[in-house]
């Protein structure tokens, strides 16, 4: 089986990286993460390449209703007014199952296993998510936990990205 980098997909689709690394997450690339980078299958991105599919991109509008449509909850307080995204985790494409007790019994990021202690490390790193309806900007309020696995920079791009495909599937 060949792979590739990143990089060298990218130039082969005539994409961008950030496209690449979007493929790989969404599984439209067969790719595993390996030492925090992607290494993607060169049969499955020449296949890819071959459907040629390239829909214009829908215009994503951050709005009251289509971020109330994709599960916020509004909140108003002190002159602030804010839907909170709950659930940030989906975005992010952390799954975390839990045992009665609450303890984390199983986790996944992006269809990967990943240690139980990762996970939590992830969801406690992010405190809170929220669309500010004054600014119309989506926040991350930042914990006090710092993953292995991930960047905040990362983070906040996985999120951003999963919230803006969640707000175009509508």
């Amino acid at each position: 089986m060949t792979t590739l980098t990143a990089t060298i997909a990218a130039q082969q689709a005539g994409v961008s990286i950030a496209t690449i690394r979007t493929w790989c997450r969404r599984g439209a690339v067969a790719a595993t993460k390996t030492a925090g980078r992607w290494v993607i299958e060169a049969a499955s991105l020449a296949r890819r390449i071959a459907l040629g599919i390239r829909k214009p991109a829908k215009l994503v509008a951050f709005t009251i209703d289509t971020i109330t449509a994709i599960g916020g909850s509004r909140w108003t307080k002190g002159g602030k007014d804010r839907i909170y995204i709950n659930g940030w985790t989906k975005y992010l494409g952390l799954e975390i199952e839990h045992y009665r007790s609450g303890n984390i019994s199983s986790a996944t990021l992006n269809g990967e296993s990943i240690s139980n202690s990762e996970a939590y490390r992830l969801a406690s790193a992010v405190y809170k998510v929220y669309f500010d309806v004054t600014d119309g900007k989506v926040y991350i309020q930042w914990g006090n936990s710092d993953p292995r696995t991930m960047t905040r920079d990362e983070i906040a791009e996985a999120i951003f990205s999963g919230i803006r495909a969640a707000i175009a599937a509508l």
